[in-house]
Order: structure tokens, then sequence, then C-alpha cells
């Protein structure tokens, strides 16, 4: 029987997810070497406090705060410190010197992805981060590979479990969001600072990655169109459940026409994250708690949806083993790292050149011709109202009456919308404008 050669793997960061990657190389290594043809072995973790707590009873005698002596002497570098520095200058270190990097960092990427796959290109090793986007669930391989033949039109996902968590406590238990938010941390979901997911930052990052594998491509958060949670209330909420929809934060990027431009009948691409209106039969509504689910669309394929856990670092640790064992494979087998796929130049587009549906609400005077006044300035501006609802509310102290509106519009361009919506605060019979959301799949 041939002796299997050893590559040597050096792990940077043991957090969640970076100890349960490490319990499983140490646990798994007779399994995992059949599959490898190589054995793996955990040659060190690179950690900033070699005395923190970890979840993971790990020895002792693999940890250092070493990580550029670690990465120079690894075959394989797993990156999941998180953070631009010093995981950058540690994941370029490990690449010239002629190691493949398995990386879960989706801010990293969507800030300074192109530089480090120039540098693995060159350098003729991978560069994966199935992990980066969506945790245990593997999508960017499929879209990547199993999706290449085909055109993508658009890929529209949850892939933040805090944000979906906190949108589904409100939507079934009726629960205001910071009630919602303080649950999300009390169990775990959410950090002590949660500005990364609730503001949408962390969809943003991975909208990026997801639209530079589907379009071909290479596009940053500076293309993201990006806009949080934290003004989606509980009268939204219940709204929305009335009129037959959940609100969930999606991350959308798709291909759509120029139009009105030089450019007009050409392609761009929209590449956006904010609350999302969806209609409850609609696949990614039935997406509960920390979940995630993407779904993708192609001129051949047609619809297709991936679903699974999207955090947690056992689930995650598995897309981190997945992209392991397929670059360990690599280097046995021989053969050059597999380059990025970037080969079309898309442009990136304005939030402005997207067209959808919109849920709009409005506060307004109970009196007649208000509902007249408002149908006419939407016409004037191009955008048709499908539904509109009108509820009376009666104010206990001055006994003064007003009413809510609830309009849906067709789709429209987001200036259209934008537009419209400056109009309408200018009517007299306008108290306020109480909500502006996006409606996708009705």
């Amino acid at each position: 029987m041939t002796e299997l050669r050893t590559l040597k793997v050096a792990l940077l960061g043991c957090g969640n997810v970076g100890a349960q990657v490490a319990r499983i190389l140490i646990d798994d290594a007779g399994t995992l070497a059949p599959r490898t043809g190589a054995r793996l072995e955990l040659a060190g973790i690179a950690v900033r406090n070699l005395d923190a707590e970890r979840e993971v009873d790990l020895p002792r005698e693999l940890f250092t705060t070493d990580g550029e002596t670690l990465v120079k002497d690894a075959d394989l570098v797993i990156e999941l410190m998180g953070g631009i520095e010093p995981a950058r200058s540690l994941i370029l270190s490990a690449i010239q010197n002629g190691a493949s990097v398995v990386t879960g960092n989706k801010a990293l990427l969507a800030a300074d992805g192109p530089a480090l796959y120039e540098e693995a290109d060159k350098a003729g090793v991978e560069l994966s981060y199935e992990a980066a986007v969506a945790g245990a669930i593997p999508i960017l391989r499929p879209i990547r590979d199993s999706l290449s033949g085909d055109r993508i039109t658009r890929v529209l996902g949850i892939v933040n479990g805090t944000t979906n968590f906190i949108l589904d406590q409100m939507d079934s238990t009726g629960a205001q969001f910071a009630d919602a938010l303080a649950e999300a941390q009390r169990l775990g979901y959410a950090e002590a600072d949660p500005t990364a997911d609730v503001e949408g930052h962390d969809a943003a990052a991975k909208a990026a990655i997801l639209a530079s594998l589907s379009f071909h491509t290479r596009f940053d958060l500076e293309h993201v169109y990006c806009e949080g949670i934290t003004r989606v209330s509980a009268a939204d909420i219940a709204a929305a459940k009335e009129a037959g929809f959940v609100i969930k934060l999606l991350a959308i990027a798709e291909k759509i026409a120029v139009t009105g431009t030089e450019t007009d009948g050409s392609e761009g691409v929209s590449v956006r994250v904010h609350p999302t209106l969806l209609p409850r039969e609609h696949p990614l509504a039935a997406v509960r708690g920390a979940f995630n689910a993407v779904f993708v669309e192609a001129e051949n394929a047609g619809e297709l949806m991936f679903y699974g856990q999207g955090a947690g670092g056992t689930p995650t640790a598995s897309a981190v083993l997945g992209d392991l064992v397929s670059a360990a494979r690599r280097i046995v087998l021989g053969g050059p790292g597999r380059i990025e796929s970037t080969t079309g130049h898309v442009p990136a587009l304005p939030i402005d050149a997207a067209t959808t549906s919109y849920y709009i609400g409005l506060d307004v005077a109970d009196q007649p011709g208000v509902l007249a006044k408002i149908a006419q300035l939407f016409a004037e501006h191009g955008v048709s109202i499908e539904i509109m609802r009108q509820t009376i509310h009666r104010d206990a102290d001055s006994n003064v009456e007003s009413a809510e509106l609830r309009i849906v519009t067709h789709r429209a361009s987001e200036a259209a919308l934008a537009a419209t919506v400056e109009a309408v605060k200018g009517l007299d019979v306008i108290n306020s404008v109480t909500s502006v959301l996006r409606v996708e799949g009705a």
C-alpha cells in the first residue's frame, strides 16, 4: 500500500468556527485522509490570546501568536480571524509561499478580493471561500462550477441569520425591533454590537461576492446599495402580514437593461441589500429563524433554491473542510489552482436603475378627496397603484380622526418612486410618510 504524503495545515483564528475546524481535523484525520489522498496534519493555530477560553479542548502545544512563521511552513492555510488586518497580510504571505488558502472572511473578500485573487492566480494556488457566504450552504461552488455553462439573471437570498431571526420574531410574535434584537442576543444569534448585521453590512459583503461569481465581474462594497432593518417597525410587519407579505432582509444581484443613456439597450448589474416584502407563498418567505437561503434564477436551469444553516461553528466548519479537502486533492493530483472566473466587465448600476414594486405607508387627513389627490400624483410621476387600503384611526385625546393608507405599486424605477414620495410629502393632506419598502416576487 502506497504511503500517503502529509500536508501541513495552518489555522489562523480559533473562534467558534476555527475551534470546530481544529476539532474535525484532529478527530476525523483517519476519515479525511482517503478522501484527500494525503494526511492533513494540523501544524498549528495562530491566535491573539493564548489564554482565552475556547469551546473545544485542543492540545496546548498547537497554539502560537506567531502567525507569520506558521503560514510560511504550511501547505494549506485556513484563515478564520476575520477583519482586514492582519488577515490580509497573512493570506498574501501564505500565497507567496506557495500555500493554498481557505477563508471565511467575507469582509476582506468584498473589500480587497480582486488583489487576493490576482496574487493566487500568479502563484498557481487556490483561494477558496465557500464559508464566506451562507455558512454551511454550498452556494458558491454551484454558481461557479455547476452553472458555469448557463447565464444567471438574478440571485436573491437571505444571507444573514441574525436579521432573519429578528424579522421572524417580529412577524411571529408581534415583537418590536428592540425586543426581537434582545432575544437574538440572549440566544447568541446577535453580537453585543450587532451593527454589522442589523445595518446590512454583513449581507452587503456577501452580496458583492455572490454578484462577482454570478456575473463574472468584480464587484466590491462600493457597488452595493445597503439599507438595514433598524427602521422596520412592528406596524410595518403587521401591515405586511395583513396584505399577505412577509418582510425579509434580502441580498439581491440582478442583471437589468440600461435605458435612457448613451448605452441604451446594454446590460448592467444592480447589487443591493434592503428590507423587502415577499408574498407568503414565495419559497424565501418560509425561511424561519436563523436559517439562510439563496434563490438563483438562470436562463436554462430556471429557478433554484439553496437552503440550510447560515451560521454556527459546526455548520460553517463543514464548508471550510469542503474547501480544504478540494484544495488538498489538487495538491496531491497536481495541476494549477482554480482561477477566478471574472471574464466579463458588466457595469455596476446605481440603485436608481433598479425597478421593483413598492409598499408605501402614509398617515393622512381623513377628509374627502384625499385618495384622489394621492392617486393623481402617483399617475403624474408614472407610478401605477396596484393596491390601496385605508384604515381610520381616532386619537383618544383630541378625538381627531386620521387615516392610514397602505399602497402597493406595480413595478417602477427607484428614481420614479423616490420622486413620487417627495411629491407626496408636499401635499397638505399628508401627515407623514410612515414607511417605504420594496416588494419582490409579487
